[in-house]
């Protein structure tokens, strides 16, 4: 059974920069395409980020391109999300996703394709 364990949120200034992690147990990462998601409270869950398995192409959310990137190191079944320029407005839940069969290669933003989510880690940013 696939799983997936995200750590690295905590606690950031405005300006800062935080690295999250996400460990795939269970399969290969590189039968998946994977996500970034997260929840603000009061809102719906938001698409972040995805990279894709085929030459590892990357798509963002609007509200977070320039700052943040994806990347997957599939040798150690890891995916991670590097936050920079932290703002108040990126403090939710994140949450890790995997997205196998044909999303895997073609990758996807939408919440519907992913299989399998991770628990979250909460990410505050303070003014």
């Amino acid at each position: 059974q696939v799983r997936l364990a995200e750590s690295g949120g905590g606690m950031a200034q405005a300006g800062e920069s935080l690295r999250l992690s996400c460990a795939l147990s269970g399969h290969t990462l590189s039968s998946y395409c994977m996500g970034w998601f997260r929840q603000a409270p009061g809102k719906e869950r938001e698409f972040v980020a995805t990279i894709n398995t085929s030459a590892g192409a990357t798509y963002y959310g609007n509200s977070v391109k320039g700052r943040f990137t994806i990347s997957r190191e599939d040798a150690k079944n890891t995916v991670y999300l590097q936050m920079n320029s932290l703002k108040p407005e990126d403090t939710g839940v994140y949450y890790c996703a995997a997205a196998g069969g044909p999303w895997a290669m073609i990758g996807t933003i939408s919440e519907r394709d992913y299989d399998y989510w991770g628990q979250g880690t909460q990410v505050t940013v303070s003014s």
